[in-house]
């Protein structure tokens, strides 16, 4: 077998060291099955967050590049409308 090194920020390794004594079995073990069991299954859903998830969307929409930071296009959000709504014709 060949080695390989793996950086683990400390609340996941906290986590596998856990893991590796409730199981008792090696940190080498559980990577290994943790590594087969992602690439058995190609069509999971990712995890992460919204924006790794559609990341490459960013960017190919329409619209003024100050959209999230400019206060002047949350006006009168959430305010009560002065549009009369509409209502389906009733069936006699």
């Amino acid at each position: 077998m060949r080695t390989l090194t793996v950086k683990l920020p400390p609340p996941l390794e906290a986590r596998l060291e856990a893991l590796v004594r409730k199981r008792k079995q090696s940190k080498s073990e559980l990577v290994r099955e943790a590594i087969e069991r992602l690439v058995e299954q190609p069509g999971a859903p990712a995890k992460g967050s919204v924006l790794d998830l559609v990341g490459d969307l960013a960017g190919t929409g329409s619209g003024p590049p100050d959209l999230s930071t400019n206060p002047k296009y949350m006006r009168g959000f959430g305010e009560p409308s002065n549009l009369k709504p509409t209502r389906a014709p009733s069936k006699k």
